[in-house]
């Protein structure tokens, strides 16, 4: 009988103490509530509201309310900053972050903008000369579903992955009239930034050859709808194992989730993700596991990225999500807004090598 590696959230004996930049939804909604189950100390805030910052840390009993993210920055008590704000100006904040000595964890994406990529590449580079850990918030790596089919690839329970395949089977978030329909190729840029990465986890160790991608608007998709409601994205690598990601629409199922496969030389997993469909089976050698999952990506993924920062800092060693890796994900996505924008012609990468070991990236052509 197969037995199923510990994928859930995983934290040091010792938490250590984080100030939080940024009071918005994403922070009220899923870092603090996250932070909150998993006994995660957080002792400070900031953001560009005072009025918010007092009212979440009200809400959330954080003890300090900083005026400005300097005073949080000078703030001894914090050991990690964790950058809940959207991504204008967060390279800046991540470079004055290392500068004050604290380590990071910086929401996702980690950049939207191609030419802010060696930048960040400066200040990765000046976190590892002060001894500084710097990660991103991809907390679906440790959504429940994803998290243990990632530890059965890197076991090696179906061998050389050959395919991995993605479909969008749920209705989309509501997005008429918010920021996220003024985003150009929003679903390419933004929605699907964590379906491109765990795929990059499942194909560590390859190079991408190609990337191309398609976008556009669906049959009953309204007029206000400004963004494409249908994007598919396909990855080849030189391994010769592909990867696809397709979402058909706002589609209507009683079902509805989003179902996935990783197709390898000695077995296929087979697994779903959100509205309650969360699954993962492991197909080998004649036999069918379907393995128990507990938690849920809201907000289990939250406490996983930053107990793999927090264990990474203790251990002396770069995490799982660190900046780094994370960096070839934005790259792939960046790669396909390219491609869509040149109705999906493929664009071709230079040394993009899909391996958490490979902190450097050559530049993309």
């Amino acid at each position: 009988m197969t037995v199923a590696p510990d994928y859930r959230p995983a934290f040091p004996e010792r938490r250590l103490n984080v100030g939080l930049v940024g009071a918005g939804a994403i922070a009220r909604t899923a870092h603090l509530p996250a932070y909150a189950a998993w006994d995660v100390p957080v002792v400070a805030v900031a953001s560009r509201s005072v009025e918010s910052a007092r009212a979440i840390a009200n809400d959330f009993g954080i003890e300090t309310v900083h005026a400005s993210v300097d005073d949080l920055l000078a703030d001894p008590r914090v050991d990690i900053v964790d950058i809940a704000t959207g991504p204008d100006e967060r390279v800046e904040l991540i470079a004055a972050a290392v500068r004050a000595g604290k380590h990071v964890l910086a929401q996702k994406p980690l950049l939207v903008d191609e030419a802010e990529i060696p930048q960040m590449r400066e200040v990765l580079a000046d976190a590892e000369a002060r001894g500084v850990r710097v990660a991103v918030n991809q907390n679906a790596r440790w959504a429940p579903a994803w998290r243990l089919s990632s530890l059965l690839v890197r076991r090696g329970d179906i061998g050389d992955v050959v395919g991995v395949t993605h479909l969008h089977d749920k209705p989309l978030p509501p997005l008429v009239g918010t920021p996220f329909d003024d985003i150009a190729h929003m679903l390419l840029s933004d929605y699907l930034v964590h379906w491109i990465d765990i795929t990059r986890c499942w194909l560590d160790g390859s190079r991408v050859s190609t990337v191309a991608a398609q976008d556009g608007r669906v049959p009953g998709q309204p007029d206000a709808a400004r963004n494409p409601w249908q994007a598919g994205l396909q990855l080849t690598t030189d391994t010769g194992a592909t990867a696809a990601i397709r979402i058909v629409g706002n589609a209507r199922s009683a079902e509805a989730g989003c179902p996935f496969w990783i197709h390898g030389t000695e077995g296929t997993i087979r697994g779903s993700i959100l509205r309650d469909t969360d699954a993962v089976e492991l197909d080998r050698d004649g036999e069918r596991t379907s393995f128990p999952l507990e938690g849920a990506w809201f907000v289990d993924g939250f406490a996983g990225a930053m107990g793999e920062l927090m264990s990474a800092v203790v251990e002396g060693r770069a995490p799982e999500n660190s900046a780094a890796h994370v960096l070839g994900s934005v790259r792939v996505g960046l790669a396909a807004v390219r491609s869509a924008e040149a109705c999906g012609v493929p664009v071709h990468p230079v040394d993009l090598r899909l391996d958490p070991a490979d902190a450097r990236e050559g530049d993309a052509e």
